[in-house]
């Protein structure tokens, strides 16, 4: 959790989904933020280890029965969160989800998982973290997968990075809630007013 996801979720609620970011290191210590600095980044990645991925799916789980009440629920995920919203993809009971710059999916790719549910990916050519062959695996695994590639390097929707790319980012937006709006609103929310969750 930081001030970055906080806004991407302000913006989807903007937008008028119920939006919710589950803060899933609260089951190391409650309050952790992280920025964009190689501590920060080090530090989280430690603490990706140490999360099961029951626990996560779990957690995840809890996040999509908040906002299951508003109507069909689409995950979105940066990074890490780019990684478990391919499994949620694969896991969970969600319409759709949307990943950015998935580094660790490969490791669900090994276990042979593939996604039961509508995905879009957003990868920047310049990512050095996902080469066009993990790409392409990605591809073979959910063929029916909407694939997008930006000139732009890992992080590109983030503007506390180095690598933001406003251009990129805007795009990739445009077509994350073109994606939502096809497959969130294809069943009538329970309350007027309400676009589903993402």
């Amino acid at each position: 959790m930081n001030s970055h996801i906080r806004a991407v979720t302000d913006d989807y609620a903007a937008q008028g989904y119920v939006a919710i970011a589950p803060s899933l290191f609260d089951r190391i210590r409650k309050g952790i933020e992280l920025g964009y600095t190689p501590r920060d980044i080090q530090v989280g990645r430690g603490h990706v280890m140490q999360l099961t991925r029951d626990a996560i799916l779990r957690d995840l789980t809890a996040a999509i029965n908040v906002v299951r009440h508003a109507g069909r629920v689409g995950v979105v995920g940066y990074c890490w969160g780019g990684a478990l919203a391919y499994l949620a993809a694969c896991e969970l009971p969600i319409a759709c989800a949307v990943s950015y710059y998935g580094a660790r999916i490969p490791q669900y790719l090994d276990e042979g998982r593939q996604p039961k549910r509508p995905t879009m990916y957003h990868f920047g050519e310049r990512d050095a973290s996902i080469p066009r062959a993990t790409i392409e695996r990605i591809r073979a695994a959910d063929p029916e997968g909407v694939i997008w590639i930006y000139p732009a390097g890992h992080g590109f929707n983030c503007t506390e990075r180095a690598d933001f790319d406003p251009p990129s980012a805007a795009l990739a937006r445009e077509r994350s809630l073109e994606f939502f709006a096809r497959r969130l609103e294809a069943q009538p929310p329970e309350r007027a007013g309400d676009r589903g969750g993402a």
